[in-house]
């Protein structure tokens, strides 16, 4: 062999080393990213389970896990066409019948209620509610009744969704609540001089808001439920690619915070699996996790003035102290 020919060779051999090596690198990155598992075997046979917003994404892997583990799983979705094809296929691969898709629309407060009317005719008990379902940095548009909707998608909707429901919550404890924030709620304010963002507006500062709100919305919720055997916890799912990135700019899905490093929706569905299903978190509530640890939260998280306030506003605006 000449010595271009090895040459030549040895160059082949050199880029093939440097990919390999370059996939192998991108494949532990992208192991890394996932983040811890929750992998206890527990069964949920007895279990009725809500899970917001489980068409798709970390949802719809709740829903999938949750149906496996022999619960039964009430898929409340605001787009029914494709929640009915995600029931057919979550029933297909765990072979549970008892998953039902049901509408739920939580940029109305209309919906909500005649979800719930509906849900209590069909079930008697209710183990585990999921608030999942959520928009991320929209325009501003409002709700059906005049809210942003962010903020009356990710808090309001769910705050009345779950404030209906707290007498089937106690009547079947021990119960939980599990409240899907995001670490970015460290980074909110609520601006109580303009909650509704009507005097001005960022999609950015909004969500923020909202997540914060949810924060919120759990440690002053876990108070009000101390000694009735229901929790509730907060947490951050991890940076997920999932649908509710659609309304990103393109350098905002190139760079945030790079594809290979966001978690899959199964990887994202881990933590709020922990705090639904876990044994050891039984009577934990008014916590905050991420990647299924629990975290000192932020001190924005520990106003409880603020968590008062908010509570108050949002019975007001919700009329959450009304029934049906």
């Amino acid at each position: 062999m000449s010595e271009g020919e090895t040459n030549v060779v040895a160059m082949i051999g050199g880029t093939i080393c440097l990919i390999a090596g370059l996939i192998m690198l991108g494949w532990l990155i992208r192991r890394i990213a996932q983040g811890n598992q929750f992998t206890k075997d527990v069964r949920a046979e007895n279990k009725v389970v809500i899970v917001t917003g489980s068409s798709g994404g970390i949802g719809k892997e709740t829903a999938l896990d949750l149906a496996s583990r022999g619960a039964t799983v009430y898929m409340a979705c605001r787009d029914m066409q494709k929640c009915e094809q995600a029931r057919l296929q979550i029933i297909d691969k765990t072979k549970n019948s008892k998953v039902y898709a049901r509408k739920l629309d939580l940029a109305s407060l209309e919906s909500v209620r005649n979800f719930v009317k509906e849900f209590l005719e069909e079930e008697e008990r209710l183990d585990i509610l999921i608030n999942n379902a959520g928009v991320m940095n929209l325009p501003r548009w409002e709700t059906e009744d005049g809210f942003e909707m962010q903020l009356g998608v990710n808090h309001l909707g769910h705050f009345l969704l779950t404030n209906l429901l707290l007498d089937t919550l106690k009547a079947s404890a021990p119960s939980r609540i599990v409240v899907v924030a995001s670490m970015v709620y460290s980074l909110g304010v609520i601006r109580k001089d303009d909650l509704n963002s009507k005097k001005s507006y960022n999609k950015f500062t909004a969500y923020f808001q909202s997540k914060l709100a949810n924060v919120l919305f759990a440690k002053e919720l876990s108070k009000r439920l101390e000694g009735t055997g229901v929790t509730c916890n907060s947490l951050h799912p991890g940076v997920v690619q999932t649908e509710l990135m659609r309304y990103q700019t393109i350098v905002s899905k190139l760079v945030i915070p790079f594809r290979i490093c966001l978690k899959s929706p199964k990887s994202g569905a881990q933590t709020q699996l922990m705090v639904a299903l876990d044994p050891d978190l039984e009577k934990v509530s008014g916590k905050y996790f991420e990647n299924c640890t629990m975290e000192e939260e932020s001190s924005v998280a520990k106003d409880d003035e603020m968590a008062k306030w908010l509570w108050n506003k949002s019975v007001e605006w919700t009329k959450s102290d009304q029934r049906f």
